[in-house]
């Protein structure tokens, strides 16, 4: 049977005056079963992004991006076939059709947990390599580079960083992002929790209307009042670095999933720990742990992340690798960025996402020391096109 979605998506009758360029946003009602946001960014030519829970991304042609925008809008069937049948020249009861069909789908991806997109819904799912975008999908901001405990020399990139923005010099940044499309902002570090205004930037940021996440090692995570802050400023999504060696990392998975917070744990295999890996992933299983992030001390244990990689899929969790990890001893991120040929990594460094670091200084991604601005003293425009010039010189 031919997916009716896809059916109406590869109809071209005339060309049609695309829906205004735009972000878009809908948060699901306090009674709805499932709680739910959606980002609707509109591209200039009518193409958009559309962005669930930060956790999935859809790429959608012009007409599958209007069955979006009314589904956000909340217009009702009636509306949607009257406009979509003028639009493209089809009767409105095949347009309430086809747009029931788009949304009883969209609900199937938003409802079902760990379910591919491409595979099952026939949706094209964005591909960060080759797309050129309009605007990142996210903006990864290092608050502070301090950690709780001393660290090796080296293990922060402190002498590249003069200062650290004050809280409402992040919030012009935030304001800034948001009005330039980035729907997505991960605070990290350092130990973003070492920042007395994390609460309130998460709390900002959401009112604004972005999804937030936060990486961090627990360090603050375990403590019930801290927690319980955090998830009422609005908290999306949390990963949690894991040193095996320490109680409160352990107590912050456990109290941070029995919160029903969306949790990724990032594990890093390295020589002290390589032997009791097994151990350690059977632990974050019986916690319940369903999205495992994964780096290597060095190169020479890639055939053991690829062992890990197969265990963690035997335990039916799902491997993230395009988030960053915050700088500390046990995390190269620039050896993970050479790693790139294990499993699904997405490299959308200076694409899909920019970083921004403790004194605004924007870089492509963490590790990636190329100076494309500074958010707060320089022009978006001119950042992004700094941006863009290195994809292509890349390319």
């Amino acid at each position: 049977m031919i997916n009716r979605i896809r059916e109406t998506f590869n109809r071209f009758f005339q060309p049609v005056q695309p829906l205004a360029a735009g972000v878009y946003t809908f948060n699901a009602p306090p009674e709805a079963a499932l709680p739910y946001r959606l980002h609707l960014r509109i591209e200039p030519d009518g193409n958009s992004i559309l962005i669930i829970n930060a956790s999935t991304v859809l790429h959608l042609n012009q007409t599958g991006t209007e069955y979006a925008y009314h589904l956000i809008q909340q217009h009702n069937e009636e509306e949607v076939a009257n406009e979509l049948s003028k639009r493209y020249r089809v009767s409105k009861e095949q347009a309430r059709q086809d747009f029931i069909s788009f949304r009883e789908r969209l609900m199937t991806l938003i409802e079902t947990t760990d379910l591919d997109p491409v595979t099952y819904l026939e949706f094209e799912r964005v591909n960060v390599h080759e797309r050129r975008l309009s605007a990142p999908l996210r903006l990864d901001c290092a608050l502070t580079y301090a950690t709780p405990h001393p660290r090796a020399v080296g293990s922060t990139p402190v002498e590249r960083v003069k200062r650290e923005l004050l809280t409402q010099e992040w919030q012009t940044i935030l304001e800034k992002a948001w009005k330039a499309g980035i729907p997505h902002v991960i605070f990290t570090g350092g130990e973003p929790t070492l920042r007395p205004d994390l609460v309130e930037l998460v709390e900002f940021a959401e009112k604004l209307g972005m999804v937030t996440g936060v990486l961090s090692n627990g360090y603050r995570f375990s403590e019930h009042k801290f927690l319980t802050e955090i998830l009422q400023a609005g908290l999306d999504h949390l990963m949690i670095v894991l040193d095996e060696n320490e109680d409160y990392c352990w107590e912050a998975i456990r109290d941070s999933l029995a919160s029903d917070l969306y949790v990724t744990v990032h594990l890093t295999i390295t020589s002290r720990n390589q032997h009791r890996i097994t151990e350690i992933l059977n632990k974050l299983v019986e916690l319940n742990v369903k999205s495992l992030s994964l780096s290597i001390e060095d190169l020479s244990m890639k055939s053991m992340l690829q062992q890990v990689q197969e265990q963690a899929f035997a335990h039916e969790m799902s491997i993230v690798w395009d988030l960053p990890v915050p700088y500390s001893e046990l995390n190269p991120i620039s050896l993970e960025l050479q790693s790139e040929g294990i499993g699904e990594y997405f490299d959308g460094a200076g694409n899909a996402w920019l970083y921004v670091e403790p004194d605004g200084d924007v870089l492509p991604a963490q590790g990636k020391t190329i100076l494309l601005g500074n958010f707060l003293t320089d022009d978006w425009t001119k950042i992004w096109q700094n941006a863009q010039a290195l994809n292509q010189n890349q390319a």
